[in-house]
């Protein structure tokens, strides 16, 4: 996994950087910039990340300092598999 150079840092958006230093401004903010880095002054903050088409809610923890807010948003819905009716009376 490439990762990015320890002597440029953590990549975070200007937009965070100017909230980094005040958490009440943090809370319940729209984040649109999925590739920022979360940043240990962000925890305990909870933010709305997109995910390409509504705002998913997303509390930041100790866990998730270090990570991007991208991870935290998933952007494609689960579906399971459906299992034929078919399918079903012959497994009986």
């Amino acid at each position: 996994m490439s990762r990015r150079s320890l002597w440029k840092g953590s990549f975070v958006d200007a937009f965070l950087m100017r909230l980094k230093d005040n958490k009440e401004q943090l809370a319940n903010k729209k984040i649109w910039s999925r590739r920022s880095s979360i940043l240990p002054e962000f925890v305990g903050s909870v933010v709305r990340i997109y995910n390409g088409k509504s705002f998913v809610r997303c509390k930041i923890t100790e866990g998730k300092v270090g990570h991007k807010f991208g991870e935290f948003a998933f952007t494609r819905k689960r579906r399971p598999h459906k299992v034929d009716a078919v399918a079903k009376k012959k497994a009986r």
